[in-house]
């Protein structure tokens, strides 16, 4: 797949004022400083689609963004260790929980992991609670600039290894690096093969 075209349409923080579409949404989500926007722009081969920093918690509103006039890209708030208030926090769970929930036409779910670390609980839990759910997933292992990294490979295989106790079938997962784009041709051709079945 070729991104020709990709607009804003829409911040918000109400699952209800989201675009009124039929059209497929593929949601991108993760812990605080993931590398969400990186990625996020390197798929649309934009420089600033979305919205980088160095500080955690940039995204703080479901944004959304037509690609190629026939899906959407949904960027949603990270979850974990933002520098933000509890009350902030709290609040901001209940927004995405009621997004992922309540949006008839999301047909996937990329949670984004950093395979430069251990498999972190606070990710565990999230992807749990999605699969208990039944929500589509797949997982996107990010930062992966040094794809024959031992200590990449390893806690990739650690993060599936840990997920295989809780799951029959694990989700599709790609690794990707934003700063190469690795992982840009099997991402989109996945999200091409979704939607060529809808």
């Amino acid at each position: 797949m070729k991104i020709k075209s990709a607009e804003f349409v829409i911040s918000n923080t109400d699952y209800t004022k989201c675009p009124v579409t039929k059209e497929p949404e593929y949601a991108f989500i993760g812990r605080s400083n993931v590398g969400k926007s990186s990625l996020i722009n390197m798929l649309t081969d934009r420089t600033k689609l979305a919205k980088t920093s160095g500080k955690p918690g940039k995204t703080q509103l479901i944004n959304h963004f037509h690609i190629n006039k026939e899906w959407y890209l949904v960027d949603l708030p990270g979850y974990g260790w933002a520098q933000v208030s509890k009350k902030l926090k709290e609040e901001w769970s209940v927004m995405i929980k009621q997004y992922l929930l309540q949006r008839e036409n999301l047909v996937n779910i990329f949670v984004l992991i950093d395979s430069r670390i251990p498999p972190q609980k606070i990710d565990l839990e999230f992807i749990q609670w999605v699969g208990e759910n039944g929500l589509p997933i797949s997982i996107i292992f990010t930062k992966a600039d040094k794809t024959g990294n031992r200590k990449i490979i390893t806690n990739i295989a650690n993060f599936k290894n840990t997920l295989k106790k809780t799951w029959d079938q694990l989700p599709p997962s790609f690794v990707s690096s934003s700063a190469q784009k690795i992982g840009q041709d099997e991402i989109l051709g996945y999200i091409d093969q979704i939607n060529s079945k809808l």
